[in-house]
C-alpha cells in the first residue's frame, strides 16, 4: 500500500470526530447527546488502539525496496555518482570469534562474565567443607555433629523455620529431641511423653504427616517442642526406620500456610534413609574401635612388664583398664580388707563436678546395691538411679548423682575380692550384653586380686627373701635375737656389718632396663660367698644386707667388710650389653655383752651413715 493511500484513509477517519462532537449542538434531545457521547469515547479509543499497533507494525517492520522488475534485471537509482564520490556505510569494529592456531588452546569467552566474588569467598567455602569431625568426642557426639549438618542443609533447603530430629524410645514411649537447627530462641530441649500431638501420631500410626493450615489456637497442642507460640503455620514429619522399627522422627515447620506437600515427604524420605545408613555405619565403626580398645586394654594388663609388688599397684592397673573398658562419669572401686574384715572404698574418680562419695568408706552389706552385688557375687544394674531409693554404698552416704549405676563383682574360687562400681548421668546406658562382657573381662581382675592376696599369704610364711635367697627381715631379727642372747650367756664376742649398695644411675637410657635386680643378686651372692657357717645374713630392706657374726671381733669384722668392699668394688657386672662396676658402703658395730637388737642396729646404721656421707665406697666402725 502506497503512502499517499495511507494517508487519506487516516483524514478519512478523522473526518467523523467532528461530525460526533457537533451532533449535541444541533440536538436538544438527552438520548441523543449521550448516545454521541458514548460513540464518540468508543471511536477515540478504538482510534487510540489503532495508532499504537500501527506504531509497533511500523517498528518491527523492515523496508525492503523491490530488487527486482517482473523481467528479472536489477532496478538502478535515478541517478548516479561521479568516479571516486561513491560512499560506503561503515559499521562498528566487531570481534568475530574464530579458532586459530593462537588461540586453539584457551577458552573461548560466550559473552557471560564472572558472578563477583567476596575477598573472603573462598576462605569461607574451605572452612565449611573442610570443617573436621570432632575427635575428643565419644560416638554419640560425632553423630550428632553429622546430624546437624544434614538439618541445616535440609532447613536450607525447605525454607523452614526449624528442622528437628527426634530419638523415640520405644520402651518408655517418650521422644528425645537429639539435635535441631531453627531461628527460634524458645526449642524445649527435652523428652517428651508420647501424647496425641502430631508427634504422637506420627508414632502411632507409624507414617508421615502433613499439616498446611494450623490454627494460631491450636499450636501450642499440635506442636509441643516450642516454649511458646511461634506463628507455625503448616508441619511436615517423617518417620525413619533403623531395623524395620521406628526409632527416630525428622520434623520441619514453617510460617508459611501451604509450605510442604506430598513432593516434599517423598524427598523427606530419602534423606532419612539416609540417615538411618549413617547410623549403621556409625554403629558399625563404634563397634569396631570399641572392641579394639577394650582388646588393648585387656592386652595391656597381660603386659610382662606389669608388676603387682604391692596393693596400690594392683589398684592402679585396675583403674587405668576401666578407661577402656566402658563409659562412665564415676568410677569406685571397692575392696575387701582382711586385717578389717570389711569391705570399703578404695579407689574414687568423679569425672563431674556433682557430690560423691569419698575413699574407705565402709560397705552397708545389707540395703545397699553394691552390698546386694557383694552378697549375691552377681551384677548390679540400675537404668534410673532417680526412680530408686537404695544406697548405693552406704545408708549414710550422700551423693547427688542421678543416671545409670552398674556394680561389677570381682569373684575368683568363690571369694569375693571387691567391687568395679560405675555410674553415667545418662539413663539407660548400660545393656545387658554390655553387663555380660564386663563380668567375663573383669575375671582377670579377680584373678589378679587373688594371686596378690594369695602370694602375700605365702611371703608371711616364708622365712627367706625370694629375690637373694637370703633371711627375710622378721626371720633375721628373730634369730639374731637368739644368737645374741646365746653369745651373752657364754660371754663370747661378736659384731654385726651393715652392707648397703651405693646410689647408681638407673636410667633405662643407659643400661637398658633397670639393672638393680641383677646387682642385688650379684652383691648377695659375693656376701654368701666370703661368709662362714657361724655367720647369719639376712636381707633387711631393699638395698640393706646385715651379717652377724658369731664369735668374732669388731676389728676382725672390720677387716672383712673392707675386704668386701674392695672385692664388689673390682667385680665388672654385666647389665644387658654393658660391663659396668658398682660400690657398696658398710657400717660396722659390736654385739659384744648387748641383746637389744634395736639398739646394735641403730649402731650399725650410724656408721654406714658416716660411710656413706663419706662419699660411699667405705668402711665405718662404731663401738
Amino acid at each position: 500500500m502506497g503512502i499517499k493511500e495511507k494517508i487519506k484513509k487516516r483524514i478519512f477517519i478523522f473526518l467523523f470526530i467532528p461530525i460526533l462532537i457537533a451532533i449535541p449542538f444541533f440536538t436538544e434531545d438527552p438520548y441523543v447527546r449521550i448516545i454521541s457521547g458514548i460513540v464518540l469515547l468508543i471511536y477515540a479509543g478504538f482510534i487510540i488502539f489503532l495508532r499504537d499497533s500501527m506504531r509497533g507494525e511500523i517498528v518491527d517492520q523492515t523496508y525492503e525496496p523491490d530488487l527486482f522488475e517482473d523481467d528479472g534485471k536489477i532496478e538502478k537509482d535515478s541517478y548516479e555518482t561521479d568516479a571516486g564520490e561513491d560512499f560506503k556505510i561503515i559499521s562498528p569494529t566487531k570481534n568475530i570469534e574464530i579458532i586459530t592456531a593462537e588461540n586453539f588452546g584457551s577458552t573461548i569467552s560466550r559473552g557471560k562474565q564472572d558472578f563477583f566474588k567476596p575477598p573472603d569467598f573462598k576462605t569461607n567455602y574451605e572452612k565449611i567443607v573442610l570443617e573436621e569431625l570432632p575427635e575428643d568426642v565419644n560416638h554419640d557426639e560425632q553423630f550428632g555433629f553429622v546430624l546437624e549438618k544434614i538439618l541445616s542443609v535440609v532447613k536450607d533447603s525447605y525454607m523452614a523455620h526449624t528442622a528437628a530430629f527426634f530419638w523415640y524410645n520405644k520402651n518408655r514411649k517418650r521422644l528425645t529431641l537429639e539435635r535441631y537447627v531453627t531461628s527460634s530462641a524458645q526449642i524445649k530441649q527435652h523428652k517428651f511423653d508420647l501424647e496425641d500431638d502430631i508427634l504422637g501420631k506420627i508414632v502411632q500410626k507409624e507414617e508421615p504427616e502433613l499439616l498446611t493450615d494450623i490454627s494460631s489456637n491450636a499450636e501450642i497442642d499440635v506442636i509441643r517442642y516450642y516454649g511458646a507460640a511461634q506463628g507455625i503455620k503448616s508441619f511436615i514429619g517423617v518417620p525413619l526406620f533403623y531395623g524395620k522399627h521406628l526409632t527416630g522422627i525428622l520434623a520441619l515447620d514453617s510460617k508459611v500456610n501451604d509450605a510442604f506437600g506430598i513432593e516434599q515427604v517423598y524427598s523427606l524420605g530419602r534423606i532419612v534413609r539416609v540417615i538411618s545408613i549413617i547410623i549403621s555405619l556409625f554403629e558399625e565403626k563404634f563397634a569396631e574401635s570399641q572392641a579394639d580398645q577394650r582388646l588393648k586394654t585387656l592386652l595391656n594388663i597381660l603386659g610382662a612388664d606389669k608388676k603387682f609388688e604391692s596393693e596400690a599397684d594392683v589398684h592402679q592397673i585396675i583403674e587405668s583398664s576401666m578407661q577402656g573398658l566402658l563409659d562412665w562419669d564415676s568410677f569406685t572401686l571397692v575392696s575387701y580388707s582382711p586385717a578389717e574384715q570389711k569391705f570399703k572404698t578404695t579407689k574414687i574418680i568423679n569425672k563431674t563436678s556433682l557430690k560423691y562419695v569419698g575413699e574407705n568408706l565402709e560397705i552397708d552389706l545389707n540395703g545397699t546395691l553394691v552390698g546386694r552385688a557383694i552378697l549375691s557375687a552377681t551384677p548390679v544394674k540400675i537404668d534410673d538411679t532417680s526412680t530408686s531409693d537404695i544406697p548405693r554404698f552406704a545408708k549414710t552416704e550422700d551423693v547427688s548423682f542421678d543416671g545409670s549405676f552398674l556394680a561389677i563383682p570381682l569373684v575368683y574360687d568363690e571369694h569375693n575380692y571387691g567391687v568395679l562400681c560405675f555410674e553415667s548421668l545418662k539413663k539407660n546406658v548400660y545393656s545387658n550384653n554390655e553387663v555380660s562382657y564386663i563380668k567375663n573381662a573383669t575375671k582377670i581382675f579377680a584373678f589378679i586380686l587373688h594371686s596378690y592376696s594369695t602370694i602375700n599369704i605365702l611371703k608371711g610364711l616364708l622365712s627367706v627373701d625370694i629375690e637373694t635367697k637370703t633371711l627375710n627381715y622378721d626371720s633375721f631379727i628373730e634369730r639374731f635375737t637368739i644368737d645374741l642372747v646365746r653369745s651373752k650367756e657364754i660371754g663370747i664376742q661378736g659384731a654385726i656389718a651393715v652392707i648397703q649398695i651405693d646410689e647408681f644411675l638407673e636410667q633405662e637410657s643407659l643400661f637398658e632396663g633397670d639393672p638393680f635386680p641383677k646387682v642385688l643378686r650379684t652383691v648377695g651372692q659375693m656376701i654368701k660367698d666370703e661368709m662362714t657357717p657361724l655367720n647369719l645374713l639376712g636381707r633387711i630392706s631393699e638395698k640393706v644386707f646385715a651379717v652377724y657374726f658369731f664369735n668374732m671381733s669388731p676389728k676382725d669384722v672390720f677387716l672383712w667388710a673392707e675386704k668386701l668392699r674392695i672385692k664388689i668394688a673390682r667385680k665388672a657386672i654385666a647389665v644387658a650389653s654393658k660391663q659396668t662396676t658398682f660400690t657398696v658402703s658398710i657400717g660396722v658395730a659390736t654385739t659384744t655383752n648387748k641383746t637389744d637388737v634395736q639398739e646394735i642396729l641403730t649402731n650399725a646404721e650410724l656408721a654406714l651413715k658416716k660411710a656413706i656421707e663419706k662419699g660411699g665406697n667405705s668402711v665405718k666402725s662404731i663401738s
